[in-house]
């Protein structure tokens, strides 16, 4: 069955047994012929086959069947009775359908909209307590792009996460977006996978490839702050997540604050050259879980010189990330979280 809200409540459900879109074949992607595969195939009359209208859309045929059965969002027309058959109206609602729920608006809303042919919904959808039904995505009363985000998500929707990420950002910019849309729809899922055996792994990571891509194509407002200080984010070695510093650097990058990003698991000699050859103001060294955040790392850091004699100079040291809880190593800053950080990244370098 397709995702759909738990009837009392906003908090995403998931009741899907395999939520993946299969195309026909190995050689198409999830949107059919618009990804380099075949087109799809329509019968004598024109009408495309269920198979070939989720390949489209690049929704799973479980959920096109869902929506049918259960909110009346099917073909109107079926061959033999029984098979279903998309006209050109059909595949129209469908997108519309689409649309909606993407956006955040409950299914059962979004078809009655569709039914009674309003092109845009309007009403803020309920909110109330997260769900405990079986299988419940735990995003409680988050925003509804953010609930949008994620059932676009578990049906490995690509444009609809691709759009829904480029008008949040638009809407409410860095660091709000990331905040209240991307990280909790991040943390949802990964708890989603963590509880459910190596379900949902795919979920998380065409979700993390989309959030990284709009982070990185976040621009600078204007030309580079007047004294602005460098900031240098890199991930401790070993440590493979850098969506939340991706974050960091696309939010200092639209705030006209230089920035050199390094990603995931840079070795301690690396970094060090990294230090030497740009002199930053600050390092900040994201660490996930403790098994790479090392306090000897942060002291070595924050120990490298450069200038000429006389005037040799040191970075500042953030630390940030979970895995750095309890175990802050002396002499550096941990900020509370994306805007604390940038507001002291941004107060050191116009010192």
């Amino acid at each position: 069955m397709d995702p759909v809200m738990d009837p009392a409540t906003d908090a995403v459900t998931e009741t899907v047994m395999d939520p993946v879109m299969g195309p026909a074949t190995g050689h198409e992607g999830h949107e059919g012929h618009r990804t380099g595969g075949r087109p799809p195939r329509a019968t004598s009359d024109g009408a495309l086959t269920t198979g070939a209208v989720a390949r489209l859309l690049g929704v799973a045929p479980t959920t096109l069947r869902s929506w049918d059965r259960r909110y009346g969002i099917g073909p109107a027309a079926r061959e033999d009775g029984r098979h279903r058959r998309w006209t050109g109206a059909d595949i129209a609602a469908l997108r519309n359908m689409c649309r909606l729920t993407s956006a955040g608006l409950p299914p059962a809303e979004a078809a009655r909209a569709v039914l009674a042919g309003a092109s845009r919904a309007t009403a803020a959808p309920r909110r109330g307590p997260a769900s405990r039904a079986p299988g419940a995505l735990p995003l409680g009363s988050a925003r509804r792009e953010c609930r949008g985000l994620a059932r676009a998500a578990l049906r490995l929707d690509a444009p609809a996460m691709e759009q829904l990420l480029t008008e949040v950002l638009d809407r409410y910019g860095l660091p709000a977006a990331w905040d209240e849309v991307m990280a909790p729809a991040l943390h949802a899922v990964g708890r989603k996978w963590e509880t459910a055996g190596e379900r949902y792994i795919e979920v998380e990571h065409l979700l993390s490839w989309h959030i990284s891509g709009a982070l990185r194509g976040v621009r600078p407002a204007g030309p580079p702050a007047p004294g602005a200080g460098l900031s240098l984010l890199a991930c401790a070695p070993g440590e493979t997540h850098t969506l939340a510093l991706e974050a960091l650097a696309a939010t200092l990058t639209r705030h006209e604050l230089p920035v050199r990003m390094f990603g995931a698991a840079l070795p301690v000699e690396a970094l060090e050259q990294a230090v030497r050859r740009t002199g930053p103001d600050a390092v900040v060294l994201w660490a996930q879980s403790h098994g790479t955040a090392s306090r000897a790392l942060a002291a070595r850091v924050g120990a490298i010189e450069w200038g000429v004699r006389g005037a040799r100079r040191r970075p500042a040291v953030f630390t940030a990330g979970p895995g750095w809880a309890g175990r802050q190593p002396p002499g550096t800053r941990h900020p509370s979280g994306l805007a604390d950080a940038v507001d002291a990244l941004a107060t050191l370098g116009a010192r």
